[in-house]
């Protein structure tokens, strides 16, 4: 006949096993440290009898949680190093196309451009009304410059169309 203990015993092996499923799944859940005291937890109450209803068991959790948890963690860091916060400088962004999202005006940095999902504080040479496409020309610190794209790919549209006349 099976019993409490190990019903109990086997329920947390299960549920540890599943938890590291999720885990490896989708790493940085961070149950992989639960998952592994459930399994800990399980294998000393499977093979020691009585180890769950001992007045001692609350301290043993204790005992084994704090280590298990502290190897787990090491664990982690050595899979899965952190890694520097990713940042763009306004110089990568040279050449990209974004679009205006407040009006950029000459010698001012109050002016707002959407760039690859990011917003930036732009300035130009000429007024650039919301709404329009631009391309980054330069960058100047925490601010680019940018001039209108349709406009160069206008005049790069009749550049090609005179000497193609020529």
């Amino acid at each position: 006949m099976v019993t409490f203990e190990e019903i109990l015993a086997l329920s947390f092996l299960v549920i540890g096993l599943v938890l590291l499923v999720a885990e490896a799944a989708s790493p940085g859940f961070f149950v992989g440290v639960v998952a592994t005291i459930l399994i800990a937890l399980a294998l000393l109450g499977l093979f020691i009898p009585g180890f769950f209803t001992s007045p001692l068991a609350p301290i043993t959790v204790i005992a084994v949680g704090a280590p298990v948890t502290y190897v787990t963690i090491l664990l982690y860091q050595r899979l899965a190093p952190p890694s520097p916060p990713i940042t763009t400088v306004g110089e990568s962004l040279i050449g990209r196309r974004g679009r205006v999202v407040r009006r950029v005006i000459p010698d001012s940095i109050a002016g707002k451009v959407n760039i690859d999902n990011t917003v930036w504080s732009a300035t130009a040479e000429e007024p650039i009304a919301k709404g329009m496409r631009v391309q980054v020309v330069d960058s100047r610190g925490v601010h680019v410059v940018v001039t209108p794209w349709e406009a160069k790919a206008a005049e790069k549209t009749t550049e090609k169309e005179e000497k193609q006349e020529e």
